[in-house]
């Protein structure tokens, strides 16, 4: 049984009850940047157990008849064909993908705002887009000397000249496909126009990491800068809410460094600053709902280290990333960690240093090691499925389960037919030969059914992975890890 160390109940209550009193603050409009995934925040689930994956909409579902949500991309990354990585998709598509996945769930999407508009002729096209489906869309220029230059910014030929954006509920939800699209730009942008149409509204932020109310150094918040590594984001003690309250909480280097500059455009726009801190500006409650301190700490340990593997990879398959490896092992040495604490890593290299081939190993939810070689006919990756999956479904090791009269057919095809050079079953080969043979044999159908078992197992392998088998473990629920070494 998997150790549980948040409260989900606990933070949808909280939670939702202080967005409401921070609404409350103001003239019932609160506009409220979203940092992070709204969901699959699948970090957040791991390094908080507990934490579901959709907590953050189940969250706003209680509010779902109050709010409405801007989507926000940069008319820079339309022109530059901006990829998510995670999904491998344009941002743009990611726009027209995140407006579905809320309308699905009966979320209210008010508009598409496009920001650092010059007038790009891709921006233009994606606007002609919008209109065609029916999507009212914005447009927020660039601003000369942003965010720095305040008098100009907080003037009509500043924000002023951005498009209005028209909503109507009184908490708005500004969110993006990913980072330095404008997503706050925009929030100030409506701030300075809503006052000038007599509303005050407000501002606030919703990120999860790093955890305000956790020490500087607690694994939580060090896994959150082991997750931004590539961004070299740096967790700090928030100085102006330390010189205001006396009290310590924890910001980072990005949100504290602009924060002079957000309270000059407060001012600018109000005359004061609602806020004397970055901290005061969040709504995050997570630090509140953490019941099991100690489980929290070892899951983000643990992902300390996949972050640690997933950037040495990339570095082994050429990324200029040195950078982020080495600030991964110093926070290494903060968190007290190695890779020897990753129970799988060492159980696939013993198996490797006995075998002399690649090998892998699983960790099942109740502690279990299972380990696996390479042989002529099945990759390590393939053949730790097929031993984890009999064990789950109690069948004895020995037996095989795809006889060697299938696999040979399917081996041929790849490197007869197919001109492959690796005759090894990998993870989707074996899965599709076990469903054929479902039909007839009990046993595989057994093994089959045992799957989502695997769902949040841990795995690593000896050798970095194919995206195939990558992609299979990804669907089972796996968090694989994978020793930085390419196959030869």
């Amino acid at each position: 049984m998997k150790k549980i160390g948040f409260d989900n109940d606990k933070y949808l209550k909280i939670q939702s009850e202080h967005i409401r009193e921070r609404i409350a603050q103001f003239d019932g409009k609160l506009y409220l940047e979203l940092g992070g995934k709204l969901f699959d925040d699948h970090h957040a689930s791991r390094v908080l157990p507990g934490f579901k994956p959709d907590s953050k909409l189940r969250m706003f579902a209680q509010l779902r008849d109050q709010l409405e949500i801007i989507i926000v991309i940069s008319a820079e990354d339309i022109e530059k064909n901006k990829v998510r990585a995670d999904l491998g998709i344009t941002y743009d598509e990611d726009v027209l993908r995140l407006r579905d996945e809320f309308m699905n769930r009966d979320f209210m999407v008010g508009s598409v705002v496009i920001t650092h508009y010059n007038h790009q002729r891709s921006a233009d096209q994606f606007r002609k887009r919008l209109k065609r489906m029916g999507i009212p869309s914005y447009v927020h220029y660039l601003i000369d000397g942003y965010p720095h230059n305040v008098a100009l910014i907080a003037s009509d030929k500043g924000f002023g000249k951005n498009d209005y954006v028209e909503t109507t509920r009184p908490l708005v939800i500004v969110t993006a496909p990913g980072p330095g699209s404008g997503k706050m730009a925009t929030c100030l942008s409506q701030l300075y126009n809503e006052n000038k149409r007599g509303v005050r509204a407000g501002y606030a932020k919703f990120e999860t990491f790093p955890v305000w109310s956790l020490p500087l150094k607690h694994p939580v918040n060090i896994a959150y800068e082991a997750a931004t590594a590539d961004l070299d984001d740096v967790n700090m003690i928030d100085p102006f809410h330390l010189e205001a309250y006396g009290k310590i909480a924890i910001n980072y280097n990005r949100d504290i460094e602009i924060f002079p500059v957000l309270n000059a455009l407060f001012e600018g726009i109000y005359g004061e600053n609602p806020y004397k801190s970055p901290t005061d500006m969040g709504v995050n409650m997570v630090g509140f709902c953490i019941s099991d301190d100690e489980v929290c700490c070892q899951a983000s340990r643990d992902e300390i280290i996949r972050r640690y593997y997933a950037a040495t990879n990339k570095l082994a398959d050429g990324a200029d990333n040195e950078g982020e490896v080495q600030k991964l092992r110093m926070l290494f040495n903060q968190a007290k960690i190695s890779t020897a604490d990753r129970r799988t890593t060492v159980a696939a290299n013993e198996r490797r240093e006995k075998d002399g081939e690649p090998a892998a190993a699983i960790e099942l939810e109740d502690g279990t090691i299972i380990t696996s070689g390479t042989s002529v006919l099945l990759g390590c990756s393939a053949a730790l499925i097929l031993n984890t999956i009999k064990h789950l479904a109690g069948i004895d090791h020995r037996l095989q389960l795809i006889p060697q009269s299938m696999i040979e057919p399917i081996q041929k095809t790849k490197t007869e037919y197919l001109g492959g050079h690796n005759p090894r079953l990998h993870t989707d080969e074996v899965l599709v030969a076990l469903s054929v043979l479902s039909q007839y044999d009990d046993r595989c159908r057994r093994a089959l059914e045992s799957l989502p078992q695997m769902r949040g197992c841990q795995v690593h392998t000896t050798i970095m992975l194919g995206e195939v088998d990558r992609k299979i473990f990804k669907k089972l629920g796996c968090d694989l890890t994978c020793d930085p070494v390419k196959k030869k």
